[in-house]
């Protein structure tokens, strides 16, 4: 059996390697993906992928009828195919497959250029640890779970473009096949989010590489490298270049309020991203850890590139602190350099027969921090009171057996010197555990404090075909989440100014009656108010109206 599956090294056969990763991808990403309620930014481009659906311009998208030039199309494209092939516009685990399909091909990428940046003597053992350390990183889950998708895509082919221009540099001959490759990513990078990771990833690595890497490659690579960028914007200003030449005026007006908005929008202090090993999850101190120069360099230098990645990752740290705009999911881009550098740590310490001194001390802290949150999950579900997870349900005793045993078998392992591999064996059973087992509890967990009684926008329109079939309004600008709900376009009506359409019609309104509404139109129509939804979790948040006008008999 061990022959089967394992080499006479110890180490895992590729198929088992694939078939690993597989299911940390699997249930990591791909476990009730609907489980969340939706996003701001995931109904933005649930929204406008549910108008290319109904018909509308797949070059000039649309949110709420209005044009949606803001961000590129590629993400929405995706999830508007999801909707042709699948026929449904509402379910959200379909509508988020291709965030995380992305996440997926994003780690795959990385996988092949790990296996470039690593040595050939390692046989890509140190390679595979990075993917599967990335897989299982907080961020890249929490990202890839999340239907807005602009991040996961840009960074995918990204990460996807470095690996075929690693290629490309490692090439004996010009490697235009390859350089070629990298430009086509680069391009539906740029599709994805505009400039993004071009500053945020390609910037830093080339930075990275100049600075510790093989300078001669590039030199002599340079005109692939040349046609690397021509191909890239070639195909990445293609649909930028075709809005201009359709809405030259609304298109320069979305460029001006992009640009000033990364100076006075989500503005944050430029150390805002110190904590950055802490969006690794539960490889966090392993992160750390292999951040310390003294402490780490001569231990990762034989498994991987230390100055070159240590380079990258504070490289792409530093560019992004420049920028004021600051939120937790642009530090996606650090995960790669990060998840190989830790990937080195680790492959030295399960190389390691006995570690020692400060490696001892690190793998004590690591398993026993894992070790005790997973001793500790069965009474944080008693405390918690889910209702899902209650004493005598049998997921609550699942959960619990799955998590003591792993706790048990991180003992065990410990106890018979195999330390490394206790702590990494606890890691992956506790983000295994919270993906499969605690993730379908999310939105119990997101509606413990509702108040009872609520009526949210969607269950009205399940409940009156009138919302679905008859033209609707709405008195007032409509959050985007609501338009998502309402199921269709919700054009915004001025009274005061704005003719209505044939009626009867239906309008959403934020007070009943015939308040929302100028006299004179109080007096030439029938105004009913015939149901309302909250806004919220809670009553206190408010409500709106749905408002009935007729012609007076």
């Amino acid at each position: 059996m061990t022959d089967t599956f394992l080499t006479t090294a110890g180490w895992p056969r590729p198929w088992v390697q694939w078939l690993g990763l597989a299911i940390v991808l699997g249930i990591g990403l791909l476990v009730r993906l609907d489980a969340p309620e939706i996003g701001l930014m995931e109904a933005r481009n649930f929204v406008a992928a549910r108008e290319m659906h109904a018909g509308g311009s797949w070059l000039l998208p649309t949110m709420n009828g209005e044009l949606r030039l803001a961000k590129p199309p590629l993400p929405t494209w995706l999830v508007a195919g999801v909707m042709h092939l699948t026929g449904s516009t509402t379910d959200l685990g379909l509508l988020r497959l291709p965030s995380a399909a992305g996440a997926c091909l994003l780690v795959l990428f990385f996988w092949a250029l790990a296996r470039r940046l690593t040595p050939p003597q390692d046989r890509g053992r140190t390679a595979w640890l990075a993917a599967v350390v990335l897989a299982s990183s907080l961020l890249l889950l929490t990202a890839g779970r999340d239907g807005n998708g602009w991040d996961i895509y840009c960074y995918c082919f990204m990460t996807g473009a470095l690996a075929a221009a690693v290629r490309g540099l490692q090439s004996p001959g010009r490697g235009w096949g390859w350089f070629a490759a990298a430009g086509a990513l680069i391009g539906l990078s740029i599709l994805s989010k505009g400039p993004v990771a071009p500053y945020g990833m390609l910037l830093p690595f080339l930075l990275a590489c100049a600075l510790r890497g093989d300078r001669a490659a590039l030199r002599r690579h340079w005109p692939g490298l040349v046609l690397m960028a021509g191909v890239g914007l070639l195909l990445g200003a293609a649909w930028p270049l075709y809005v201009l030449g359709q809405h030259l005026s609304e298109a320069s007006q979305v460029a001006q309020t992009e640009s000033s908005s990364w100076a006075n929008r989500h503005v944050q202090p430029v150390w805002f991203y110190v904590s950055f090993p802490a969006f690794m999850g539960f490889w966090a101190l392993a992160a750390g850890a292999a951040l310390a120069w003294p402490y780490a360099a001569p231990r990762i230098r034989p498994y991987a590139p230390y100055a070159l990645l240590l380079a990258w990752a504070l490289a792409t740290l530093v560019l992004l602190s420049l920028v004021p705009e600051k939120k937790e999911r642009y530090l996606l881009p650090v995960l790669p350099p990060l998840a190989l550098l830790t990937a080195g740590l680790l492959r030295y310490w399960l190389s390691a027969l006995r570690p020692t001194g400060a490696d001892q001390w690190l793998l004590r802290a690591w398993a026993g921090v894992v070790g005790l949150a997973l001793l500790a999950l069965p009474v944080a579900l008693r405390l918690v009171r889910l209702a899902s997870f209650a004493p005598e349900t049998p997921r609550y005793w699942l959960t619990s057996g799955l998590a003591v045993a792993a706790a048990a078998a991180t003992w065990w392992l410990w106890r018979s010197g195999a330390r490394a591999r206790a702590a990494v064996a606890a890691t992956l059973s506790a983000v295994l555990l919270a993906s499969g087992l605690l993730m379908p509890a999310y939105p119990e967990w997101q509606r413990r404090r509702d108040d009872p009684g609520l009526r949210p926008l969607a269950r009205v329109v399940r409940e009156r075909a009138g919302l679905r079939h008859q033209p609707v309004l709405s008195v007032g600008e409509m959050q985007i989440k609501w338009i998502w709900a309402a199921g269709r376009v919700v054009p915004q009506w001025r009274p005061e100014v704005d003719s209505l359409p044939q009626l009867p019609v239906l309008v959403y309104a934020g007070a009943r009656g015939t308040a929302p509404f100028p006299p004179s139109v109080a007096r030439r129509f029938q105004i009913e108010t015939v149901d309302s939804f909250d806004l919220s979790h809670q009553f206190a948040d408010g409500r709106w109206y749905v408002t009935e006008i007729r012609p007076r008999p």
